[in-house]
């Protein structure tokens, strides 16, 4: 079937990276097309990489392109109840996204994550495993490259992070894999409710052969669903779980033994659960995850996700300095394992969060608090052993000499960075750059 038979004039609503990849697609592929391109903001990111010869409309709507339109391929970020987008949904010129023209052009396999959380991770840990298997791999859409640059690569397999926005347009996509991580609350401001939201989530299953579930949350089971069924949980009764085996913690794959925990790079307890859906992954695809268990072993995470940067004298050194609030930090502590001390660095800008609930998982773990920022005072309260630097250097440049085998430097902040820092990737590399030379320097 080819979908482009009946159209002959495009509007691109939203410019930036996504836009930019959208109109380029267009361009190369359907060259006799006519694009147009609407952005609602004065100076749209991405304005000054778009060919000349491409209308742009800038600073508000332009509802006679919109509605001479047969096509309009709209940003992620541009929600369908916008009431410009439903005027033209009104008058039945079609609104899709990027990853729906991904859907009309890609011939090979696809896998796809969503999720409120860890989706980025898995995204990227299931492309690195997948090449360490020997497949020809690209990776991208919600995270780094968009799904449409993709299709320049030669790639055997796309694996794809895909958002509750990007699932609302997209209504073909052919997917082998599809994983649902969890739902918790987000994107209020978009969605009458978490019932709409979850929904959202949901369409990833519309067209997957077969479905990887979160066994520990329910609400990411599909509620209609014909095909094979995969579960991951930390609970042993899932396909992919954590099991005893030799007195040792297992990843599992139908109750076999796979690879022992403490073999992993990764931090904390939800990294597991991420490890073990790449597995369902690959293996819903038939593709040897044994062949990519060292890759696994290595991967030490994302950039400012849980990310081992340095391991030397038995210290391990992590940055999380994408944790910007509470429930982030909370996550990363779950059930986090520490042979010695947990020296745990939180502060910055409180966004006017309530931190108490970090006081009784303070409780449960061997930690030595290290405030910093305008706010991390308001830490002090939370642990006997509080104590508060005038920055992040400062903290390291304390601690470093107390550090032995087994103990654990944690940038976790549950803050945002603005006070010290221009964003949390600035915060995570200084904090990476400071591990470093304590770790290979001063010891």
């Amino acid at each position: 079937m080819d979908r482009w038979q009946d159209i002959q004039q495009v509007v691109v609503v939203g410019l930036g990276i996504t836009g930019l990849s959208v109109v380029n697609y267009l361009r190369r592929y359907h060259p006799a097309l006519q694009v147009k391109v609407i952005d609602t903001r004065l100076s749209p990111p991405g304005q000054e990489s778009l060919d000349q010869d491409v209308a742009l409309h800038c600073g508000g709507w332009h509802m006679d392109w919109l509605l001479d339109a047969d096509l309009i391929v709209t940003n992620p970020g541009i929600a369908l109840a916008t009431p410009e987008i439903q005027q033209a949904l009104d008058a039945g010129i079609p609104v899709v996204g990027d990853i729906e023209l991904f859907a009309w052009h890609v011939d090979k396999p696809v896998i796809a994550i969503t999720g409120s959380n860890g989706k980025s991770t898995v995204t990227d840990l299931t492309g690195v495993m997948a090449k360490a298997a020997g497949v020809k791999t690209a990776v991208g859409g919600n995270i780094g490259v968009p799904a449409l640059d993709l299709l320049a690569e030669a790639a055997d397999l796309y694996v794809l992070e895909l958002s509750s926005f990007q699932l609302e347009t997209t209504h073909h996509l052919s997917i082998a894999a599809a994983a649902f991580l969890n739902l918790s609350e987000d994107h209020m401001d978009r969605y009458s409710g978490m019932i709409e939201y979850r929904q959202a989530k949901l369409r990833i299953f519309n067209h997957a052969k077969t479905a990887v579930i979160n066994a520990d949350d329910r609400q990411t089971l599909p509620d209609d669903f014909s095909g094979p069924i995969l579960s991951v949980g930390l609970a042993n009764s899932a396909d992919y779980s954590l099991q005893i085996h030799q007195g040792e913690e297992y990843l599992s794959v139908k109750g076999t033994p796979v690879l022992a925990v403490s073999q992993l790079s990764l931090v904390g307890r939800h990294n597991i659960a991420n490890a073990l859906t790449a597995l369902a992954l690959l293996d819903a695809l038939n593709i040897k995850y044994t062949h990519a268990l060292e890759a696994l072993k290595s991967y030490t995470g994302l950039t400012h996700r849980c990310q081992l940067v340095v391991e030397y004298d038995g210290i391990r050194w992590v940055n999380d300095s994408k944790a910007t609030n509470l429930a982030s930090t909370l996550a990363a502590l779950s059930g986090l394992a520490v042979d010695g001390d947990l020296y745990l660095l939180v502060g910055g800008v409180g966004k006017g969060a309530d931190f108490t609930p970090l006081k009784p998982v303070l409780a449960t773990l061997p930690v030595k608090l290290c405030c910093f920022g305008v706010d991390g005072q308001q830490f002090m309260s939370l642990h006997p052993s509080a104590h508060y630097y005038s920055s992040l250097s400062a903290i390291i440049e304390e601690i470093h000499s107390q550090l032995k085998a087994g103990d654990m430097v944690l940038l976790s902040p549950a803050c945002a960075s603005f006070d010290q820092f221009n964003n949390f990737m600035a915060r995570g590399d200084a904090f990476a750059a400071l591990a470093k030379h304590y770790a290979y320097t001063k010891r």
